[in-house]
């Protein structure tokens, strides 16, 4: 077995506690075989030594929202580009996402099994994914994409192989649903469980699905051993609905009042706040030909987002960082980091919401999200140190060094 040992780096390893000098992280083929003080390992002579020059060592970091198939983009160009380009367009958002240090995913809607098994087989480069097929939505809500006129420009398109249309209304139809999404592949069920920003013909504070829906939704994805349920829910009503149905994470959390976090925190629900979509939207709005109404509801959603956020957080609601990748540009998620620091987490609390809560919130903790011996060998090193500066993480020419499964994916030491 080939042996690669990272020294000479500060080593935070995802657990919370205090950043370790003086230790070493050996990983063996495709897992990490030791971490721990450097005078303890006993060397064979063998190991390939990566100098981390200084720097952090981190484990693979994790963003719990993104839509990999996308970028938002002015209508004309979504009217103007084939079908099939999104997909090439996709190799290159995953890479971009790779080299910003983010080793591993959950896709909130758009990528099918396909791009899984591409990245999985080598064929692309790209973080490990989890996917969620396409989104469950009602009938005029978040994610149908028909106009006031009735024309339909959805930001991804649906109804083809391996991508089945979201849209539902009534137990029955929401059952085959999800049904259809667990068919084509889904290890996690999205539902819209209130309306969006981005969304033409309703406000983030609408309701949608009714509690019985909502129930049936998670009750499908236990009979599958277990797949969880995550929902894009902004109001509290229906932030409130998705708890009580047994939903696993609560996406954005917008408008977070008090029984809504006391109903979390009896529940174990997560919180993947996504503070960076909002502020994307106002910063892109020209350049993206964002529409208007998106950009007035950003206006009036961001400071109770915030609010909402530092509230849950001093509660104590279990946070894991996702950022609405897709709505903004791949590879900028660890902008997020400072936003969820700028709202009152502290910096390592910051990392832990990215590693450790993000693979537990994946279901995934067992293999990724601490550097511990036994894990997948996701490891990442920047030139900075995080807990001194959150905000360099942002700048991928910080992120020095990627390993996902023992390959090396980004290497700028040498």
């Amino acid at each position: 077995m080939s042996k690669t040992l990272i020294k000479n780096g500060l080593v935070v390893d995802g657990n919370g506690g205090e950043p370790k000098k003086g230790y070493v992280v050996v990983v063996g083929d495709k897992h990490i075989v030791y971490v721990g003080e450097e005078s303890q390992y006993q060397a064979s002579g063998d190991e390939q030594v990566v100098d981390a020059q200084g720097g952090t060592v981190l484990p693979g970091l994790i963003d719990t929202h993104v839509h990999m198939m996308m970028e938002y983009t002015p209508l004309a160009e979504r009217l103007t580009t084939p079908f099939s380009y999104m997909y090439f367009q996709a190799q290159k958002y995953l890479e971009n996402t790779l080299n910003a240090g983010v080793t591993t995913v959950r896709d909130a809607l758009g990528t099918d099994l396909g791009v899984k098994k591409a990245v999985e087989n080598g064929l692309v480069k790209g973080p490990r994914l989890q996917i969620s097929i396409n989104a469950l939505t009602i009938t005029g809500g978040h994610g149908d994409g028909t106009q006031l006129n009735g024309d339909t420009l959805d930001l991804l398109p649906s109804g083809h192989r391996g991508m089945p249309d979201g849209r539902c209304d009534g137990v029955a139809e929401v059952r085959k649903k999800t049904r259809e999404m667990l068919r084509a592949g889904a290890e996690v069920i999205k539902v819209h469980a209130t309306g969006g920003v981005l969304s033409p013909t309703d406000h983030p504070e609408f309701t949608q699905f009714t509690q019985e829906e909502l129930e049936a939704i998670v009750e499908e994805g236990r009979f599958r051993k277990g797949v969880k349920v995550m929902a894009h829910a902004q109001g509290s009503e229906g932030i409130k609905n998705a708890v009580r149905a047994g939903i696993h994470s609560i996406e954005h959390g917008i408008f977070l009042d008090d029984e809504a976090i006391e109903l979390m925190l009896e529940n174990g629900t997560y919180l993947v706040p996504t503070l960076l979509a909002p502020v994307s939207v106002l910063e892109t709005a020209d350049e993206k030909g964002m529409p208007q109404s998106a950009v007035e509801k950003s206006k009036e959603v961001i400071e109770a987002h915030k609010e909402s956020f530092t509230k849950a957080y001093n509660a104590g609601v279990k946070i894991a960082m996702g950022t609405d990748a897709g709505v903004m540009k791949h590879g900028t998620n660890l902008r997020e980091l400072g936003l969820m620091v700028d709202s009152g987490m502290t910096p390592m609390d910051s990392i832990v919401a990215t590693t450790k809560t993000a693979a537990e919130c994946l279901g995934w903790d067992d293999q990724i999200g601490t550097l511990e011996a036994g894990k997948l060998a996701d490891v990442v090193i920047t030139k900075s140190n995080p807990i001194d500066d959150i905000y360099s993480l942002a700048d991928n020419d910080n992120i020095q060094y990627v390993l996902k499964d023992g390959q090396v994916e980004k290497d700028q030491l040498n």
